[in-house]
């Protein structure tokens, strides 16, 4: 078995689970119970796996690196985020104060420490809050 994804959240890895038996690539989740139970694991463990046979590997990167987020935005008409500074949207989602978050879990067993959603420019390398 080789393993062509990781994610996050277990929900991230059964979706792209489905889309490759969509495509009549076996695919299996690996870990998903032990970050269901505890999610602090899912960096220690390397994430949620998606693991196909190997001769199904290259086929299975292929499709997972498909984007279809330009069909999506046209057909549901929304409009992109665009940087500030240079009117880019070549942008990645940025998430500041996890590690504190994650320092405080750990002493208190509760997420006490806020945390900021915000986007980074891939282009100028800006960064921005997130508009909700």
């Amino acid at each position: 078995m080789i393993t062509v994804a990781r994610f996050s959240l277990p929900l991230d890895a059964q979706i792209a689970r489905s889309k490759l038996e969509s495509e009549g690539i076996p695919a299996f989740v690996t870990d998903e119970h032990t970050i269901n139970m505890q999610w602090l694991y899912s960096n220690a463990l390397g994430g949620v796996r998606v693991q196909v046979p190997d001769v199904f590997a290259d086929d299975a990167i292929d499709i997972l690196r498909m984007d279809y987020s330009s069909a999506l935005i046209e057909q549901q008409g929304v409009d992109l985020p665009v940087c500030s500074k240079c009117g880019s949207n070549n942008l990645e989602p940025l998430t500041r104060g996890k590690k504190m978050a994650f320092i405080v879990f750990l002493f208190f067993n509760f997420p006490l420490w806020p945390f900021k959603r915000q986007v980074k420019c891939l282009d100028c390398g800006a960064i921005s809050n997130l508009n909700p």
